[in-house]
């Protein structure tokens, strides 16, 4: 298989960028995405050319650094699915595919497709940590936890912060993100002491790091490489709207 590439190029934030023409030749339809990249490294390298820059980790779907829009979507066409497991067979023979990085004012470009996500480790941070005790296994159901509230739990912590509700939302909103992760501990009985501090917290970094508000396009769900449902944001308001009134009654 053969395929054009427009890569966006850019040095560093201050310096102008631009899409940039590259071949792709004789790729193995079984390559991913991120292999096919590495090809195409290879040859600038032989030929003295700066590659491209571009993140990845574990290639394996569950560390979210592999963040690329690929013809204006994120990670590309296939759903639930991340650039490292996005397969060339995915595409056709010829393609021109155009490859950009995320585009949000809380995710600044550092170079080429790489940006600065570190506004979601703030996020997190923000929330602060759980009171309970976590350190050994307890015995099994000697903290017994509803199964719908278990599934909940399970279904936010999928989460793997890697950004694509952001790049593909009109508004570049993190309240996919956001909401994941409040949930994930609000409905688990360790992150419950702390559900209301945490939830009054977390969303005031989210806006303060410049994140725009949801306005229920559902694009986060769609380009969400775990399939996190936005019901999750709907769960977070609640419980931000309880926080609210619960910290005006104490006062």
């Amino acid at each position: 298989m053969n395929f054009k590439l427009k890569v966006w190029r850019q040095k560093d934030a201050k310096s102008a960028g631009a899409l940039k023409d590259y071949e792709a030749r004789d790729v193995s339809p079984d390559m991913s995405f991120l292999e096919m990249l590495d090809e195409v490294n290879s040859g600038l390298v032989r030929r003295n050319e700066e590659p491209i820059a571009f993140e990845h980790d574990c290639r394996e779907g569950i560390c979210g650094s592999c963040s690329q829009m690929i013809n204006g979507v994120a990670h590309g066409p296939e759903s639930g699915t991340t650039v490292c497991q996005l397969f060339m067979r995915s595409f056709k023979d010829g393609d021109t595919l155009v490859v950009e990085p995320w585009r949000a004012r809380a995710f600044p470009l550092m170079r080429d497709l790489v940006v600065d996500r570190s506004a979601f480790d703030r996020i997190i941070a923000a929330g602060g940590f759980v009171s309970a005790n976590v350190g050994g296994a307890q015995d099994a159901n000697n903290l017994p936890v509803p199964k719908p509230e278990a599934d909940t739990a399970m279904d936010a912590a999928q989460c793997i912060g890697c950004g694509a509700c952001v790049a593909a939302c009109p508004n570049a909103s993190a309240m996919l993100f956001t909401a994941a992760k409040v949930s994930h501990l609000a409905h688990m009985p360790q992150g419950k002491p702390e559900k209301a501090r945490r939830v009054q917290r977390m969303v005031a970094k989210m806006d303060e790091l410049g994140f725009g508000n949801c306005s229920n396009h559902y694009e986060c769900e769609a380009a969400c490489p775990k399939e996190i449902s936005v019901a999750h944001i709907a769960l977070m308001n609640r419980e931000y709207g309880a926080a609210r009134l619960g910290s005006r009654d104490d006062s």
